[in-house]
């Protein structure tokens, strides 16, 4: 189950562990108290991982459309490809010999893809890459997308898989949560919104709008990217220059799916199929890919399809009104399968990432020209205040795994400083350089794994 994370309740209205202060006393911030006996491990969350309703997202499974109709321009999907394996070998020449990093644009040029004004070009571009990553080429870097992609698809596997259970993706962290809360837990604060985070090398103090204080030994923070970008935040004293550097380097992406409910009798496209790409004659990126809920191993009989788009055309959508984006969304599919066709919905919905006080966007991408030693600033702790989510993995950014990998490692080390382990922290640099060393791509920069595995095709 890979999917990129549009982004997990973990952030500025976190579902976070902390012990709450004293509700009389609101500016007295107190410690932890000993924990509840934990809950054992049900069979429940056993049955989460077995019934969890993914399918196989078939990416064979795709026709395509422009403004007149259906009209098939497949063909180019071998023509990126074939630009994409060049892409492919030079990242690793990047990585091994020290060379400069580019963006994701240039590699493909120098490829020979150049797709410009041709509308079917860029929405095969579109569906191959910001697809993927929430940000088009100019904005990704040529060496760490493709790091990106491979140490999950390669080193996992190559299957993609869409989550449509009922229950919400939110069960997979209630099935984990219900392992070691307990009822009511009241380590467990819901709707807290974070305002200060104080942090020194005695421990860490974190005040709260409603006026409720925490101090801690240590803290781990797991605000989204977007979110410590928005300054909504403040730490004191304030963060330190490589910290903050590492901070606004790296990008946030905005990745919107927007809902519409047919009359099940009323199914205007063909069911069989799971995708459905427009090449729109003037904008790139403009409701590009539609995707049908309504067929074998999904939805059948839900009349339910949803259309995605990223980063600026979601920054649109997510700042007008709801029926706005519905009629502009209608009059791409009427051009797509008539108008004729196409009835009025009876359901529409989306979200506003962007907008969400604690998401500020969907999930991180990793600019052109940005080295592993920045990205290693923004991972890094500051005194006993660590940093862990999806932006953090140095190799899975952006993936669900790469927030599970980073809580996990972050969580060993302060055990470990809990429990008297030495650790010195994790390590930063006040001076940075052009490009990276072979032996920095190392466990201490967040390099576990090798990028050249390739165990998701055995």
């Amino acid at each position: 189950m890979l999917e990129k994370p549009t982004n997990s309740p973990i952030g500025q209205q976190s579902d976070t562990l902390r012990r709450p202060a004293d509700r009389d006393e609101p500016l007295r911030c107190r410690g932890w108290e000993p924990l509840p006996a934990p809950r054992t491990l049900s069979g429940r969350w056993y049955d989460f991982i077995i019934e969890a309703r993914p399918n196989y997202s078939d990416y064979d499974s795709l026709t395509t459309f422009n403004e007149t109709g259906p009209v098939n321009f497949t063909g180019l999907l071998d023509d990126y490809e074939d630009a994409y394996s060049t892409l492919e070998q030079d990242a690793g020449r990047i990585l091994t010999q020290n060379l400069q990093d580019r963006s994701v644009r240039s590699g493909l040029s120098l490829a020979g893809w150049k797709p410009e004004k041709d509308a079917a070009s860029q929405a095969v571009e579109w569906w191959e890459f910001d697809f993927e990553y929430a940000q088009p080429p100019e904005q990704s870097s040529h060496e760490f997308a493709i790091v990106n992609y491979n140490t999950t698809f390669y080193q996992y596997s190559d299957v993609d898989n869409f989550v449509y259970d009922q229950r919400g993706f939110n069960a997979f962290i209630k099935g984990e949560a219900s392992t070691f809360l307990i009822d009511d837990d009241p380590r467990l604060l819901l709707n807290t919104v974070v305002t200060n985070i104080s942090s020194d090398h005695a421990g860490v103090t974190i005040n709260s709008k409603n006026g409720s204080c925490i101090k801690a030994d240590y803290a781990i923070c797991t605000f989204s990217l977007g979110v410590l970008q928005s300054d909504t935040v403040a730490f004191e004293p304030e963060l330190p220059d490589w910290k903050r550097l590492g901070i606004e380097t790296f990008s946030m992406g905005t990745y919107t799916k927007i809902f519409l409910q047919f009359p099940p009798d009323q199914v205007f496209w063909d069911t069989s199929y799971q995708f459905f790409l427009y090449a729109d004659p003037h904008q790139r990126g403009y409701y590009p890919i539609f995707q049908s809920l309504d067929g074998e191993g999904f939805l059948p009989g839900s009349g339910i399809i949803f259309v995605t788009v990223v980063q600026s055309q979601s920054y649109v959508v997510e700042a007008q009104d709801d029926q706005t984006t519905k009629e502009e969304v209608l009059a791409v599919l009427r051009d797509m399968f008539g108008a004729e066709n196409v009835p009025e919905p009876i359901a529409f919905m989306y979200p506003r990432w962007s907008l969400e006080a604690w998401a500020y966007g969907s999930y991180s991408n990793w600019p052109p020209g940005t080295t592993l030693e920045m990205h290693q600033n923004l991972r890094a702790n500051v005194d006993r205040l660590y940093f862990a989510g999806e932006a953090t993995s140095s190799q899975y950014f952006g993936f669900l795994h790469g927030a599970w990998f980073e809580g996990q490692a972050v969580g060993e080390a302060i055990a470990d400083l809990i429990n008297g382990v030495d650790h010195t922290g994790e390590v930063h640099y006040e001076k940075l350089r052009g490009a990276t060393d072979e032996e920095e791509y190392s466990a201490q920069n967040g390099w576990q794994a090798s990028t050249f595995l390739i165990y998701g095709f055995e």
